[in-house]
């Protein structure tokens, strides 16, 4: 594998652990509480963001250097605002429910700090195929992180999982083994912000310990590489 494809995954993998948006940075945490109600939603949410994402850091890195550096800010929102009522009426035309489902919070994603923020500290400064990698990897991050979140609350707020095709809304998968022992609260907005602070530490609980793990053996390489050059 080339250095120029180990670089590209670096910055996937950066999005999805060591920057992960909402679980390691804390940013755009208003649609996450809506979106984590069903994993229905939280793909949704994903779907959206990544195309958003993507989109609005190509075109950002592609035009960076025609941007007058005093309005930058509002030129990047008139992108991301286009994008997103772009991506708004496809939603509403050919998934209907997903998008009265998702509501006002699916307009929101332009003032997202997501959104804004990778096209002011990466987009603007760096090629496009490397603005589309780190696209990829932020959204991929929002998504999982997402998905986790909704996992636990749709399943204890309402006993089970349903999974349905937002086109056709058929029903993929339903499972209620534990109906009689749903807790509402989970579904709430109460819950939301319960699971988030749960699965982010957690999150980080583990991203600590395997950092910890990797300056430890960089030490012992140290002192062996030093104890053979005593040797020597």
């Amino acid at each position: 594998m080339s250095k120029n494809s180990n670089s590209k995954g670096k910055i996937i993998l950066n999005g999805i652990f060591t920057e992960n948006p909402i679980l390691s940075l804390a940013l755009g945490l208003c649609p996450v509480i809506v979106s984590t109600q069903s994993i229905d939603n939280a793909i949704g949410m994903g779907v959206a963001i990544l195309i958003v994402l993507v989109l609005s850091n190509l075109i950002v890195s592609l035009i960076k250097d025609f941007i007058p550096s005093d309005v930058r800010i509002p030129v990047y929102i008139v992108i991301i605002a286009s994008l997103v009522t772009c991506v708004q009426l496809l939603m509403e035309a050919y998934t209907p429910e997903l998008a009265d489902s998702l509501g006002e919070f699916l307009p929101l994603i332009t003032v997202n700090c997501i959104i804004l923020g990778r096209a002011e500290a990466f987009a603007a400064k760096n090629s496009p195929v490397d603005s589309i990698m780190d696209a990829i990897g932020m959204s991929l991050g929002f998504f999982l992180a997402c998905l986790v979140i909704a996992f636990f609350r749709e399943f204890l707020g309402t006993g089970g999982l349903v999974l349905t095709n937002p086109f056709t809304n058929d029903a993929i998968l339903s499972w209620y083994p534990l109906t009689d022992y749903a807790i509402p609260v989970m579904i709430q907005a109460t819950g939301g912000f319960l699971w988030i602070g749960i699965v982010m530490g957690l999150f980080n609980m583990m991203l600590l310990r395997s950092n910890d793990k990797k300056a430890r053996k960089e030490k012992e390489a140290a002192k062996l590489l030093k104890a053979s050059a005593q040797k020597a």
